[in-house]
């Protein structure tokens, strides 16, 4: 009865601070906040035509492929449950990866943008002619948003709404900082911009030296801390094979050491992932 009595007041205090929140402060906005975090990162990783909602049918579509060649390939749907849930996240894993890299080799090129502008500007041409000229003359894998932003200006004349379009296909940090400057040279007017744009320029290539310098010391740690996370799931794979191996974790007992060992797995990742992070600049001007 005292069960019961204290599950009805849980609940009952649970459902009261429930109410206190509108529900698309609950859900919404976390969602959104998501959404907008994996589309930014699914154009740093080049991949401009995937939405989030379709790597999440990826994921999901990758996840049951994996249950079911799993279990037939072990005879343990135990072990096949395990790997399934893991799969299902190596699509957003894949494209977060490919968005850091991309990230990196983009931080090298921003110095040169920057340089761009600015002997774009110091050589007499307006704003969107500098901006649009990086599209010709710019770092090769930075010259196609560019010239896209060439053409929505000589198509609609409006420089704001170009420079918002150009922040849209950079989904870029750096870029949204570039991309305000000349916003608001252009809206108030100013002699300093070809300072600013070259000071920026030596603040980059700053942090490019600096943060070259941490991820080369880390790097190894890094890669030892991933092999030492993937190595025991080698091993159950390789395990599973075998169904005498496959039959001894099909038990409640076996699902509890895998459950353990997969719990021990993420949180010690997301650790090491948390500790040796660097810190990103956050798209606050997005």
């Amino acid at each position: 009865m005292d069960v019961v009595v204290g599950l009805v007041l849980g609940a009952g205090v649970g459902c009261v601070w429930w109410s206190c929140w509108p529900n698309d402060a609950i859900g919404g906005h976390r969602a959104a906040r998501w959404s907008a975090r994996v589309q930014d990162e699914l154009i740093q990783a080049g991949a401009t035509g995937v939405t989030p909602g379709g790597l999440m049918v990826a994921s999901v579509v990758l996840g049951i492929v994996t249950l079911v060649l799993a279990a037939g390939a072990t005879r343990a749907p135990t072990v096949a449950l395990f790997f399934a849930a893991f799969s299902t996240g190596a699509p957003l894993a894949v494209v977060r990866g490919r968005a850091r890299r991309r990230r990196a080799r983009l931080r090298q090129l921003w110095p040169e943008v920057v340089d761009h502008l600015a002997s774009g500007i110091r050589a007499g041409l307006s704003l969107p002619e500098a901006v649009a000229q990086v599209g010709e003359r710019g770092p090769e894998e930075l010259r196609l948003p560019f010239r896209a932003f060439g053409e929505d200006y000589r198509a609609t004349g409006r420089f704001t709404e170009s420079l918002d379009l150009l922040k849209d296909r950079l989904a870029d940090p750096v870029a949204d900082r570039v991309v305000e400057a000349l916003r608001i040279t252009r809206d108030v007017g100013g002699t300093d911009l070809g300072r600013l744009l070259r000071t920026l320029s030596g603040f980059l290539r700053d942090d490019v030296r600096t943060r070259g310098e941490l991820e080369a010391r880390q790097s190894w740690t890094v890669y030892a801390a991933r092999l030492a996370v993937a190595a025991p799931w080698l091993v159950l794979a390789l395990l599973a094979t075998r169904t005498e191996a496959a039959s001894a974790y099909d038990t409640p007992i076996g699902f509890a050491v895998l459950l353990t060992g997969a719990t021990c797995t993420v949180v010690a990742y997301s650790a090491m992932l948390r500790v040796a992070r660097l810190p990103e600049d956050p798209r606050v001007l997005r």
